[in-house]
């Protein structure tokens, strides 16, 4: 990392200062700081005297985009050789500095990978990010879909997923999934034959595998090793039957990305369809705030760490500097389509009608719950609370969001309950209330258009003590669990409705993720205190 970026910032107003006439008229990467040092935004240019030049210049910018030049106090650069370099660097520094108003993937849930390790003999199992050697298939966004393809590796080719070898075979050996290399009882080359068709299974080449196990099984055959042969026949219709599981067909051996997006109510919510030899293997869902020009900044964050196809296919046209900056990263070229017609057209009608398809489920569970509830507001953002204990002990607090339907993951926070002694879950949620909407307040953000809690007439009341006594008026209501009751300020009497209801079915699923995030969080104090 160059020197210049650690130097000191100068105490100027946010925005002045700003010098960029001596920008020169390269291509790199600029960095916008704030008042203290610290990086708000990271981008790259082709030019960067007139990019960094147009942010100035131009006086009706969006929203985000304003708030950042707002606090903008200096500005650095990085001058690269060539707009592919700039792409490079400006993913390198994005990883490395995470700035505020770029675009955050950890939207995405941290996806698994399947790995094979390069010991002598190589091991498989599940890896959360690509740290060490070996090779890496994925990511998973299924964690289901994940364990059913390492669980079916190991099955067929009887990999060792053991940390070490031990001295003496384990059960897994006894049940005939592990061919127990530990014991010799085949050579390094036989095992590592298994790995190489471990390789081509977890790649999805299954006609090549099939064809090579076809002839194995006949030499085994031929050479009266029938138990051999019989094994080798068993893995050949598994691998069978696991080709038949098809979602989306494309010609054979196409290898392919396909990215669409929606925008609805200032989020860019994109969907990637990762096709390999022309089935649909994964779907990756993201979302994050709208701006314009952010696919191009997608593109360089979300293949920093995934490997690029062949081609990708996208709804609108990039710069042929993005092209350069894949075929970099994958070591060959790498195609950048934008169809008008035919199947990659249809492919990526599909892509966009999947998203529309998830919004409007979401939108649905909203309407029915405003219908539900006879809010005024529909309740596109629900922050639900729950608390945890045992017996009084290691008392913790927990929220969840949910927008438009769905979990903000990156949004949930945990409390661990400060003020409350014992068992007395309306003092705990009083505590947890005052803390989030006090916080919120200061911070000037949003407020939730609904506030739930897990538990009945008391809890809610004690909801309500804190928020007026900090002047905050946000409607607020309970769900009890034992009768799925929901309370409100202003009903008397617990509304009641029907089990299949939309809006209480939406309400349950928000409770439910607050209930196993607080008792995921007592449980992890409860270890740590043990």
């Amino acid at each position: 990392m160059p020197e210049e970026l650690y130097r000191e910032v100068p105490e100027v107003s946010p925005g002045e200062g700003i010098d960029t006439a001596s920008l020169p008229e390269s291509p790199g990467c600029y960095l916008f700081r704030d008042r203290d040092g610290a990086i708000l935004y990271i981008g790259k240019a082709k030019n960067l005297k007139k990019r960094v030049s147009s942010y100035f210049h131009k006086k009706d910018h969006e929203a985000r985009i304003q708030n950042m030049l707002d606090q903008v106090a200096d500005l650095d650069f990085i001058v690269t050789s060539t707009e592919v370099e700039a792409f490079i660097l400006e993913n390198n520094l994005i990883k490395a500095n995470k700035p505020k108003y770029n675009i955050d993937l950890r939207d995405a849930k941290n996806y698994a990978y399947i790995h094979l390790s390069d010991d002598q003999f190589p091991r498989i199992g599940i890896a959360r990010q690509h740290m060490g050697r070996g090779n890496y298939y994925g990511p998973f966004t299924s964690a289901a879909e994940r364990d059913r393809v390492l669980h079916l590796a190991k099955k067929i080719f009887r990999l060792r997923s053991c940390r070490t070898m031990r001295k003496r075979p384990c059960l897994r050996c006894h049940l005939g999934t592990c061919s127990a290399p530990c014991q010799s009882r085949l050579t390094r080359d036989e095992y590592l034959g298994q790995v190489r068709h471990a390789d081509l299974f977890l790649k999805g080449k299954t006609g090549d595998l099939v064809r090579d196990l076809e002839q194995q099984m006949k030499e085994k055959s031929d050479s009266a090793k029938f138990e051999e042969a019989l094994l080798i026949r068993d893995q050949i219709s598994a691998l069978k039957h696991l080709s038949s599981r098809q979602y989306v067909q494309r010609r054979p051996g196409c290898d392919e990305d396909c990215i669409n997006y929606l925008e609805v109510d200032g989020t860019t919510f994109l969907t990637v369809f990762s096709i390999q030899n022309g089935r649909l293997l994964e779907k990756q869902d993201f979302h994050f705030p709208a701006r314009s020009g952010f696919l191009e900044e997608f593109i360089v964050q979300y293949y920093g760490d995934n490997e690029p196809p062949a081609e990708v296919i996208v709804p609108e046209p990039l710069p042929p500097a993005v092209a350069g900056y894949l075929s970099h990263r994958l070591g060959k070229k790498v195609t950048i389509t934008v169809p008008k017609a035919g199947e990659k057209k249809h492919l990526l009608d599909l892509v966009r009608k999947n998203i529309e398809a998830s919004q409007q489920g979401g939108r649905m569970k909203v309407a029915a719950l405003m219908a539900a509830l006879s809010l005024e507001k529909e309740p596109s953002v629900i922050e639900c609370f729950d608390i945890s204990h045992t017996g009084g002990t290691a008392v913790v607090g927990s929220m969840v969001r949910f927008r438009d339907g769905k979990p903000e993951k990156k949004e949930y926070r945990r409390f661990r309950i400060k003020t409350v002694e014992g068992i007395d879950d309306f003092a705990a949620i009083g505590e947890v209330v005052a803390r989030r909407y006090s916080r919120l307040a200061r911070e000037g953000a949003p407020f939730p258009d609904l506030v739930l809690i897990d538990g009945g007439r008391g809890q809610l009341n004690a909801a309500l003590d804190s928020l007026d006594h900090q002047g905050i008026t946000i409607p607020v209501a309970a769900i009890a669990k034992r009768e799925e009751e929901i309370y409100l300020p202003s009903w008397p009497y617990p509304l009641k409705f029907q089990r299949n209801d939309r809006g209480l079915l939406y309400l349950r699923e928000v409770r439910d993720e607050a209930h196993r995030f607080a008792i995921a969080y007592h449980r992890l104090l409860r270890k740590k205190e043990l």
